[in-house]
């Protein structure tokens, strides 16, 4: 059994599909602990919901941002997590935290990377007007949403779109895709070579998108 910590800043709802995904038996994992960096994130009423053990860090108590994610690392240390996840958590990871688990912290972004990186990726795929988006499942690195792709989903983007309505379509999708990356690594399926993820028993089925479709 893989054991998860979960970094989270807001309303939690990848949090909160893997924690089915592990309900319903299709995860071989146990969330170790929920971080928060923000007391009043709806993450912690899931965690209460589901008896996981949750803790409130307040970045403002340390006299640097390193000194704040020592802190979560060694939290996460002393509960022997493997592997730890970025469900919303709104801030950078710095240098101490990614040194402390190389290639074992996950993150997921609302965009095909290395498309539309940072804040926002929905509008900036609306305001661009692509007919394509998605989302992507990548490790951290020191950048910002630069690091090794693991999993990515694509969805159609009508020109009628706005933020929230292109979001909802790939919210959907993140649900699935980040249990299923969580999955790859529980079952050691998942190495990184250079920038390029390997996933033993790759099997490439030859599926498209076109938007607008073709007739």
């Amino acid at each position: 059994m893989l054991n998860l910590g979960v970094l989270a800043s807001g309303r939690g709802s990848n949090f909160q599909a893997i924690i089915d995904e592990i309900e319903a038996g299709r995860l071989d994992a146990e969330i170790k602990i929920l971080i928060v960096d923000n007391p009043n994130a709806y993450a912690i009423e899931r965690a209460k919901r589901h008896s996981i053990e949750y803790l409130y860090i307040n970045p403002k108590e340390f006299p640097s941002k390193d000194d704040f994610f020592i802190k979560i690392a060694d939290e996460l240390k002393s509960r022997d997590v493997e592997l730890v996840i970025l469900a919303g958590f709104m801030r950078i990871v710095r240098k101490s935290l990614i040194d402390a688990f190389p290639n074992r912290i996950m993150n997921i972004h609302p965009a095909l990377l290395p498309s539309f990186p940072g804040l926002h990726g929905q509008k900036q795929a609306v305001d661009y007007g692509i007919r394509i988006s998605g989302c992507t499942v990548h490790f951290v690195d020191e950048g910002m949403d630069t690091g090794p792709v693991i999993i990515q989903a694509a969805v159609p983007v009508s020109p009628d779109d706005t933020e929230d309505s292109l979001s909802a379509r790939i919210l959907k999708l993140e649900h699935k895709i980040f249990p299923e990356a969580i999955r790859l690594y529980a079952e050691g399926r998942l190495s990184v070579e250079g920038r390029v993820v390997k996933i033993k028993g790759y099997e490439l089925k030859d599926e498209f998108i076109v938007n607008p479709s073709l007739r």
